[in-house]
């Protein structure tokens, strides 16, 4: 599917081997058979290496041109030409690298990375939070079914990239309601609320897409617009539709970047959730969330998210779950978070406003 939203031929998962120090082919897309099962090093004579090492993505648009590598004899039987390498992250450790190849040569762009890295997050996510390599792999074939019903040529650069931000959105509610149908069919407790921490994560990304949809492909975005936006659909999934749980939200106008949107929608998310699943045992109470703008008093913006339940006691979680991955969130914008209980529950996050040239 990641391949294919790029028009190319060829892609693979690298899986790293700590023992051994090195990155094998574990599974691939396109190639002839004898590439599953090679064995990279782990350095940078490679482009997996040289993004597995360095942890950024490494882009060649033509290897022809750059001798750094020392590339093993099917790339050029395949005739690659051009490759796209992230990092599949895990919990510690990386798990390992995603490339995409193709025998054309490319001219990658910022918009082309993104997209690759958003196949590799979902990756991640999957290898971290559960161990379902058969939901991953049916998810991934229906993926693939689906995007090759759509076109994957277009004639301009700017025609291409608003295209695949579309491919992306929908690919990601796709993912959302996949991952939403196969829950109906998980028993254990574990693995259920593996599928619904995905689930959220998903859901949270493809709003992002859903509000730059029309923007021109902008580096930033309204900030009050999107969290708008997120707590009405949030409201739809809870199925408050007695209004015995409120919702109400009130943002300002702000625009950001893009990742720290995306970071702080997935906290926004993770707590209203919370509040929804945990705060009000009787069955009624209201949540508010509430985004205000820097001022010359107030330096940082300021993202509140309250309810009026039984309060909130936090227990030891890993940095991937739960209260664990809003405070890495939140390190991740350079903001802070301060957390009040004793009369409901009360998340106050500070964050530094810088907007995207």
């Amino acid at each position: 599917a990641c391949a294919e939203g790029l028009g190319v031929r060829f892609s693979k998962v690298c899986r790293y081997r700590a023992a051994e120090n090195d990155l094998v082919i574990e599974a691939g897309y396109g190639w002839k058979d004898g590439v599953i099962g090679y064995i990279y090093h782990a350095d940078e004579t490679s482009p997996q290496g040289r993004a597995f090492i360095t942890g950024k993505p490494s882009v060649c648009d033509d290897l022809r041109k750059d001798n750094d590598f020392t590339l093993p004899p099917f790339y050029k039987e395949h005739g690659i030409i051009s490759t796209i390498d992230v990092v599949i992250k895990g919990g510690g450790t990386p798990f390992g690298v995603l490339e995409i190849d193709s025998s054309v040569q490319q001219n990658y762009n910022q918009h082309d990375i993104d997209f690759v890295m958003s196949f590799a997050n979902v990756l991640s996510e999957a290898v971290d939070t559960s161990a379902r390599s058969a939901l991953l792999t049916a998810s991934v074939e229906q993926m693939k079914a689906l995007v090759e019903q759509k076109d994957l040529l277009l004639g301009q650069k700017k025609v291409l990239a608003e295209e695949l931000q579309h491919r992306v959105r929908n690919n990601l509610q796709l993912i959302y309601g996949m991952l939403n149908r196969q829950l109906l069919d998980t028993s254990d407790d574990a693995g259920r609320r593996g599928l619904k921490s995905i689930a959220r994560r998903v859901f949270t990304l493809a709003q992002v897409y859903d509000q730059l949809l029309g923007s021109e492909m902008a580096r930033t975005m309204d900030f009050g617009i999107y969290v708008k936006s997120l707590c009405r659909s949030l409201m739809e999934i809870q199925g408050s539709t007695t209004g015995a749980v409120t919702l109400t939200c009130d943002a300002d106008t702000l625009l950001l970047d893009l990742d720290v949107i995306t970071a702080l929608g997935i906290v926004l998310t993770e707590l209203v959730t919370n509040s929804y699943d945990h705060a009000f045992p009787g069955g009624k109470g209201s949540i508010l969330v509430s985004v205000k703008d820097a001022t010359r008093e107030q330096p940082m913006a300021i993202m509140t998210i309250s309810d009026d339940g039984q309060g909130f006691e936090p227990k030891a979680e890993s940095k991937r779950h739960g209260v664990g991955l809003v405070r890495r969130l939140i390190d991740q914008v350079r903001g802070a978070v301060t957390l009040a209980s004793d009369r409901g529950t009360i998340w106050t996050i500070s964050f530094p406003v810088h907007q995207a040239v």
